[in-house]
Order: structure tokens, then C-alpha cells, then sequence
């Protein structure tokens, strides 16, 4: 149940009238009907009163509306997790075809262009890079196992979790590794490019 909801539950079961809620919650009436019909959400001071108003402990009061938040903020990364992985994935591209076509066939004007569009594109990329860690990191998933169950919205169980977590070293040593070769790759590629022409 959500807090809206709750809000209006607790003040039936009191027999109490949005007025009279209001005059107990030093708010206004309209206030009270904006919460139960989730047009607005109470402050932390209406809260705490509210919470004492009715009884109950502020953690009963907003439980089902924290877990709604998580789940909502878990989905919500989770999808952006996937959108960031494609435009990584779309800015290597344009780094590695675009850029090297650029230069190959572009003369002087294109390797200038090429070589401002590859600095650019680099720097994107490192900011996508570090948009996804910190999605990762703010949501604890690291290993590839787990970023999966996270973008399903899924969680592993303790079991697997603690399996995933004597990866991560790992994987952060392939990850390394990976963007080396990344480098290296471009290099070789931009040095080939460069003595054909």
C-alpha cells in the first residue's frame, strides 16, 4: 500500500474527516487531500507528526512507498545502464569506422576533422564509461552477472553474491586489459592509416 493510500486508511479507521486531520496535522484541509489523492508527498516534519497523529512508527507509515521508490529507482538505472551500453558501443564505432574513414579518404582537412572528432569521441566515450561505473557502483552491481540480473530487475542471493564479489578483481584486470588492447589497436590502426596514405 502507498502512502496515499495508508493516509487515507489511518484516517477512516480514526473516524476523522480531512478536516480534522488537517487541524491535527497543522495543515491546511487541501493540503490532506493532496496527499491522499498523491498530488503531493508530505514533508519530513508532516510526516513525523503524522506518524504520531496515528500511532504508528514512521517506518510503517512510509514502508510500501520506500520500497516502490527503490524498485522505481532500481528500474530506472537498470534501463539507463542498457541505453549508456549502446551508445558506448555506438560511439566505438563511430571512433573506429567514421573517424579512420575520415582520415584515409578526407586529405588534409579530413585528418584535422578526424583527429578533433576522434578527440571528441574519446572523451565521450570515457564520460559513458564512467556514467555506467557509477550506476554500477551506486547500485552495487560490478560483474557481468550481476549487472544482467540488475537490468532485469532482479537481485542475486546472497550466495551468488558473495561468489560475484571474489570476481570483481578479475574482472577489472580483464577490463584493463581490454582497454590496452583498445589503445593499442587504435594506435596500430592510425599508424597503418597514416603510412598508406
Amino acid at each position: 500500500m502507498e502512502l496515499h493510500e495508508r493516509i487515507k486508511k489511518l484516517r477512516n479507521e480514526k473516524g476523522w474527516s480531512q478536516e480534522m486531520l488537517a487541524e491535527r496535522a497543522y495543515v491546511s484541509r487541501q493540503t490532506v487531500s493532496n496527499w491522499e489523492t498523491d498530488k503531493c508527498y508530505p514533508d519530513v516534519r508532516s510526516l513525523i507528526i503524522l506518524a504520531d497523529i496515528f500511532g504508528v512508527s514512521l517506518d510503517e507509515l512510509i514502508k510500501g512507498d520506500v520500497d516502490t521508490m527503490k524498485e522505481t529507482i532500481t528500474k530506472n538505472d537498470g534501463k539507463m545502464l542498457k541505453k549508456l551500453e549502446y551508445l558506448a558501443l555506438f560511439e566505438m564505432l563511430v571512433l573506429m569506422f567514421g573517424v579512420t574513414l575520415l582520415v584515409d579518404w578526407g586529405g588534409e582537412i579530413g585528418r584535422l576533422i578526424g583527429l578533433f572528432l576522434a578527440g571528441a569521441l574519446t572523451a565521450a566515450i570515457f564520460m559513458t564509461f564512467h556514467k555506467m561505473e557509477q550506476i554500477k557502483k551506486d547500485n552495487d552491481v560490478q560483474t557481468y552477472r550481476e549487472v544482467i540480473a540488475f537490468m532485469k530487475g532482479e537481485s542475486l542471493d546472497d550466495i551468488e553474491k558473495a561468489k560475484e564479489l571474489e570476481k570483481r578483481g578479475a574482472e577489472k584486470k580483464k577490463i584493463l586489459i581490454f582497454l590496452i588492447c583498445y589503445v593499442l589497436s587504435g594506435a596500430i590502426l592510425a599508424l597503418i592509416c597514416h603510412y598508406l596514405l
